[in-house]
């Protein structure tokens, strides 16, 4: 079903196209004139406007180019008379119309097949938009890199929730995967060859959350030159992922389950709902039991996004995946530094086998990558995550481990050494915090005003993240 504007100066017109295109399942708003065209986009997100080009006051051109500056991700169609056929020939050469049509006594046939194509163009540019956007997407179960019972378990409850519609909460400790077991969800599923979006509801503001989710029309806000569809029209038809949702405020939290109960929703400054066909997924690293007994989270809320419940287990529950997952990040780091080894030290697997990794498959990837970046020799060393914490303690004096060959190699540079640690624990800091560079700076010790500094250091460098 498309949200379909029609215009045209005989009224008899648009209640022909009224009533043939609401056969099809559209919704259709007609109106008469050009000004009132005009006024219609402003106050609404339409998938398709058909305009007669030859009308009194604003034609039909000019209500294509308003369309075309305010809400570009609308088609428009055309509707000619023989006189106006030139005009329309142009506009679609120049860009701006997705099709044109003359009136004829097969109008109306015509104008439903012109609708079709219109539509199924809209939608595969939506489509590769989508892709575009996020294109690991296609992620499966293959990348859930295990094979201890904890991941085998969760392998088969993927499997056997993918098929369904119904709402999932994942809940684990941060780091765990959570937005990997989402995307193998969405993979397995029919919904496989739409769009997965990801949005982390702990990124930002509630009033940018809000707009970012539902989108918006123009005017809408300060700086609202144009209309926008939020991310879960983007997902129309794919899954939408709502990372951190335990960080969502109540007002929002609101406004979130209408969208759940009633499947529609209304852009902000708009004067219309769109209907919305979208599998939400939903994940948290907080216990939002007891968010619900602090009055943090509200309980309907929470039992409709809980309905299928998975668990990612930790990884200091699933010690034996370990090697598995050092091999894994050892080869992806290797591509990304052009660097190869023969091995790890037994040692390494050892300490690492150890250690409780509180924060799980996250930090594990960032002590390999830190280790791939600074090795030097043909076996790699991977130091245990105690030993890189210890290093980084303010009140420790001693001189710094994390990487150090046992014995340095001749021309050791000591400030590219110390460049390549301070970039590294950054690059660590953005990866954990999820990009929030408040989050990072929080997280090294040290101000945000000194977090930017090292930002505006290295910006002609490789990017941190």
């Amino acid at each position: 079903m498309a949200n379909i504007l029609v215009c045209d100066d005989e009224r008899s017109i648009c209640e022909m196209l009224e009533i043939a295109l609401s056969r099809d399942g559209h919704r259709i708003e007609t109106v008469t004139s050009g000004e009132a065209a005009e006024r219609k986009i402003d106050g609404a997100l339409y998938d398709l406007i058909i305009t007669d080009i030859k009308m009194p006051g604003i034609d039909g051109i000019e209500v294509l180019r308003h369309a075309h500056a305010v809400s570009p991700e609308s088609a428009v169609v055309l509707m000619t008379a023989v006189e106006d056929y030139g005009a329309a020939v142009e506009a679609l050469k120049a860009g701006g119309a997705a099709d044109y049509i003359r009136k004829s006594p097969t109008f109306v046939d015509e104008i439903k097949l012109t609708v079709n194509r219109s539509l199924e163009k809209l939608t595969l540019k939506r489509q590769n938009f989508a892709f575009r956007r996020d294109a690991a997407a296609r992620n499966s179960l293959d990348n859930i890199i295990g094979a201890s019972p904890e991941i085998t378990r969760l392998k088969q409850t993927i499997r056997n929730v993918a098929p369904s519609a119904s709402t999932v909460l994942i809940y684990g400790e941060s780091g765990t995967g959570k937005e990997l077991a989402a995307r193998a969800l969405h993979a397995c599923s029919p919904r496989a060859g739409e769009a997965f979006v990801s949005v982390n509801c702990g990124a930002f503001p509630e009033t940018l959350l809000e707009s970012e989710l539902f989108g918006y029309v123009k005017g809408a806000f300060t700086g609202a030159n144009q209309n926008k569809r939020g991310l879960f029209e983007v997902a129309h038809k794919g899954t939408l992922f709502l990372d951190e949702i335990g960080e969502m405020t109540p007002a929002m939290q609101v406004k979130l389950l209408r969208v759940l109960q009633e499947r529609v929703l209304r852009p902000l400054g708009a004067i219309s709902e769109t209907a919305v066909d979208v599998r939400v997924i939903a994940a948290t690293n907080r216990d939002l039991l007891e968010l619900m007994a602090a009055k943090q989270f509200r309980e309907d809320l929470y039992y409709r996004l809980s309905v299928i419940p998975i668990r990612v287990p930790p990884l200091r529950e699933r010690r034996e995946d370990i090697p598995l997952l050092v091999d894994y990040f050892i080869k992806k780091c290797g591509r990304v530094c052009a660097k190869s080894f023969h091995g790890v030290a037994s040692t390494s697997l050892e300490q690492l086998a150890q250690s409780d990794w509180p924060g799980n498959v996250r930090q594990l990837e960032n002590v390999v990558e830190r280790a791939v970046a600074l090795a030097t020799g043909d076996e790699l060393c991977i130091p245990a995550p105690d030993e890189m914490g210890a290093a980084m303690d303010p009140q420790n004096h001693s001189l710094p481990a994390v990487g150090a060959p046992a014995e340095l190699p001749p021309g050791i540079d000591l400030e590219q050494y110390l460049t390549q640690m301070e970039r590294s624990l950054m690059r660590s800091a953005l990866s954990q915090s999820k990009g929030v560079q408040v989050g990072a700076a929080k997280l090294l010790g040290i101000s945000y005003r000194s977090f930017r500094h090292l930002m505006k250091k290295y910006k002609s460098a490789p990017p941190l993240a």
